[in-house]
């Protein structure tokens, strides 16, 4: 996939998983950006592994389709979660 297709990718993914999520995550455009290819990332190797009992480390595994976006959204999600976490522990 060329980069403008993971931007595409990450700003719908980062932008569904934000409204979806109950928290606060805050942030700009770029963070957001940053989020949702996170989330294309892992969620398109979850996927992978969710499908073939392997994990394979690979970045096309989500792509500018309805089932990519899908599942880029979810992994974008997991990341929110792990974000929202990691922060609550270092400011305990």
């Amino acid at each position: 996939m060329s980069i403008i297709a993971w931007v595409v990718l990450g700003l719908l993914a980062a932008a569904f998983a934000k409204a979806i999520y109950p928290d606060y995550q805050g942030g700009g455009i770029l963070s957001t950006m940053i989020l949702g290819i996170i989330g294309a990332f892992v969620g398109g190797n979850l996927f992978t592994l969710v499908g073939t009992g392997t994990l394979q480390i690979t970045a096309a595994s989500a792509g500018l389709t309805l089932a990519g976006i899908l599942v880029a959204v979810l992994g974008a999600i997991v990341a929110i979660y792990l974000g929202g976490l990691i922060r609550r522990s270092s400011n305990a």
